[in-house]
């Protein structure tokens, strides 16, 4: 198996969008796209893999992901809520996602949330998150380690990679369950 202190470096885990890097200007699509694509390029699997695409960003204004765009520019709000759309599509469907920023969208709409504050606390939680899952990925190879004694590094790779699937899982299942838990209003109807 790659060591693991490898593997973190290549990831790119503290990639974010922080408040200081979205400019206070709205900003075109090509712009938007660029601003992502140049933040999170290290993130990407390969480099055939993209961020954002004009038909992603268009698919997040049609379901309704974000609130209605104005002469075709992109706020600081949308730039953030598309951030947090960039993170939660990896694990979450598209109407989970809808269902879980309705409320934030609606908000931003009537001017009710302080949304700076709000992303930056986000922000914290991910920092927080990227040490607690370096530290956890070194104890998972240590456990996989000690389950396979004197076995191939392919099954250990194997057992390592399952592992670290069931607990995506797990973390997804559970995000899905706190989903279901939003009230959603009586128009929208739960797609699954």
């Amino acid at each position: 198996m790659e060591n693991i202190n490898q593997l973190i470096k290549q990831l790119g885990l503290e990639s974010s969008l922080t408040l200081e890097e979205i400019p206070n200007i709205d900003l075109y699509m090509d712009q938007v796209i660029q601003l992502f694509e140049n933040k999170f390029a290290e993130s990407k699997r390969n480099d055939e893999e993209k961020v954002l695409t004009k038909t992603m960003i268009n698919n997040y204004a049609k379901g309704k992901l974000i609130f209605p765009i104005k002469n075709k520019k992109y706020s600081k709000e949308h730039l953030i809520l598309i951030s947090l759309i960039y993170q939660l599509k990896g694990a979450l469907s598209i109407n989970d996602i809808k269902i879980l920023l309705d409320g934030v969208n609606k908000k931003i709409i009537k001017e009710d949330i302080n949304l700076d504050s709000f992303y930056n606390s986000y922000l914290n939680l991910t920092s927080k998150n990227v040490g607690d899952f370096k530290m956890d990925l070194q104890d998972r190879e240590s456990e996989v380690k000690d389950a396979m004694v004197d076995v191939a590094p392919y099954l250990e790779q194997v057992l390592m990679i399952s592992s670290l699937v069931h607990m995506s899982n797990l973390y997804r299942k559970a995000a899905e369950r706190l989903i279901d838990q939003i009230p959603i209003e009586k128009e929208e109807k739960r797609q699954r």
